[in-house]
């Protein structure tokens, strides 16, 4: 992987990262917006420390562990990528209420266009922000966007220490059953 300096970092603050989508996938996952190494690098969820590609695969999502920059791979499993909030930022707390709740609208309007069978939020405050609902948890939703089912994952970035691999692998199995046809079992804490 490039290394990057803290000023090629700084420069991607603000820039947007394309998401990665097709019509009718069986999960659509949605980040809560870029970091500025996902900016610099144009591929989802590259910080090194974050957790999404190891708990993507340990969950059976993917047959191998995919890299960053195998982001496109995801398409042949009918899984896809974007985010609720579009710019770059080196934190999700530098974003506004303004930006989730306007990105929720967005995010609303893209699932009505490409029709995914799951939405994946990856981040419980994220979703409570972008849709008003402050009371959602880790696990399916009772919202339902067209004929899209709503299901809320953990954060999978390395700074959230209430979940580890293993058991966001089992949350995120617990969808991946879902999308799948399977019966889903309870749900789990952290």
């Amino acid at each position: 992987m490039t290394r990057f300096t803290k000023a090629d970092l700084e420069a991607a603050r603000d820039r947007l990262v394309p998401d990665v989508v097709a019509d009718g996938l069986r999960v659509l996952f949605c980040g809560i917006n870029p970091g500025l190494m996902t900016a610099a690098t144009g591929h989802h969820f590259a910080r090194p420390g974050n957790r999404f590609w190891p708990v993507l695969h340990l969950s059976g999502f993917t047959p191998r562990l995919l890299k960053p920059a195998e982001q496109g791979e995801l398409l042949s499993y009918g899984l896809g990528i974007t985010n609720v909030v579009g710019r770059a930022t080196a934190r999700a707390d530098e974003l506004s209420a303004a930006e989730y709740v306007e990105g929720g609208q967005l995010l609303s309007a893209k699932v009505t266009r490409l029709r995914p069978r799951w939405l994946a939020v990856v981040g419980v405050t994220a979703y409570r922000a972008a849709f008003g609902d402050r009371t959602a948890g880790v696990g399916p939703q009772e919202r339902v966007i067209g004929e899209t089912r709503v299901w809320v994952l953990p954060n999978p970035s390395g700074l959230n220490a209430h979940w580890t691999a293993a058991t966001m692998a089992e949350e995120f199995a617990r969808l991946r059953a879902a999308a799948d046809g399977e019966e889903v079992t309870a749900g789990l804490s952290p």
